[in-house]
């Protein structure tokens, strides 16, 4: 069984190049693969390995400057959901696209998934979800907002255009892991908003946290790699990620005239030119062949790896 950790953690880095390469060369060395982010706002992402390598590289993170009190979720895997890893400079960990938003001068109150059922079933309380369109549609949490986002650097424009839907309520917000909350809360703070509250350790923790005959939670929850979904006590979910477009479908929208594994979803039906769909009808027909022999095709890994924002 290996271990999945989702990570992230603002700090100060005044030269994110100089990180990448001890970083990406510990990894290797250890077996670890996935995808983390450097900016100079700090580090964000997934990685999977045995518990010696998870543990290496969580304690070569904590090193780094303004690390020492990461927090990680950790879920098990049964086999490796990542084909490489990468460790990739960026301008922001997660791209809000917002240059005052600062996470690390204030945030809002956060809220132990033991308690997030009592605050979101408030009269008071507006319910909204960070992530983008395609995370909401196989999951979320009951009476939560929807912003139709198809990106985070989508969420202020967002805010701007709805604010007044939301005039004398308290607000709380929640994302994947809890990376996008960090920096929305900020936002919001920022715009005047009094009370705003975040799910600490995001959906990930209050399902890992949270009995399901307690929960609020309805489906499953989207994570960036090859399990594609997870659901409560964050065992594999159901879905599948289109060998197109990358987003989930659920085991309903496989049974949809327009999907075709590996090629096409009822999502992205008009997305692609019939070059594209040819390209991607070769790389499944090499990925079956590939998993008819017991071999590993990289192109499947390549479906599920990547991160939030």
């Amino acid at each position: 069984m290996l271990t999945v950790a989702a990570l992230y953690h603002f700090a100060r880095f005044a030269d994110p190049a100089a990180l990448q390469g001890p970083l990406r060369e510990l990894c290797l060395a250890q077996g670890v693969r996935g995808s983390l982010l450097l900016a100079t706002e700090g580090i964000n992402g997934t990685i999977a390995g045995t518990r010696a390598g998870i543990d290496a590289v969580l304690a070569h993170i904590r090193a780094l400057p303004g690390c020492a009190d990461l927090e990680w979720k950790e879920s098990p895997a049964a086999t490796m959901p990542f084909g490489r890893m990468k460790v990739r400079l960026k301008r922001e960990i997660v791209t809000m696209g917002v240059p005052d938003v600062d996470p690390r001068a204030r945030v809002g109150h956060y809220v132990a998934p033991a308690e997030w059922n009592a605050l979101i079933a408030a009269p008071d309380v507006a319910v909204i979800d960070t992530r983008n369109d395609y995370e909401v549609a196989i999951g979320t949490f009951e009476g939560a907002v929807d912003p139709g986002t198809k990106s985070f650097r989508e969420f202020p424009a967002w805010w701007e255009a709805n604010r007044e839907r939301f005039h004398n309520k308290r607000i709380a917000m929640f994302c994947t892991g809890g990376i996008r909350c960090e920096k929305s809360t900020n936002y919001l703070l920022s715009q005047g908003v009094e009370e705003v509250y975040h799910l600490k350790g995001g959906i990930l923790k209050y399902l890992e946290d949270v009995p399901p005959d307690q929960s609020l939670w309805h489906g499953e929850c989207f994570v960036f790699d090859g399990r594609v979904s997870v659901g409560h006590g964050l065992v594999p979910g159901q879905n599948e990620s289109c060998g197109a477009c990358r987003r989930p479908v659920t085991p309903e929208g496989r049974q949809h005239p327009a999907y075709e594994k590996g090629v096409c979803c009822a999502a992205c039906e008009g997305e692609y030119s019939v070059e594209d769909r040819v390209r991607f009808r070769e790389r499944q027909r090499q990925m079956d062949r590939a998993e008819k022999r017991g071999e590993a095709h990289l192109g499947a890994f390549h479906l599920g790896e990547n991160t939030p924002g």
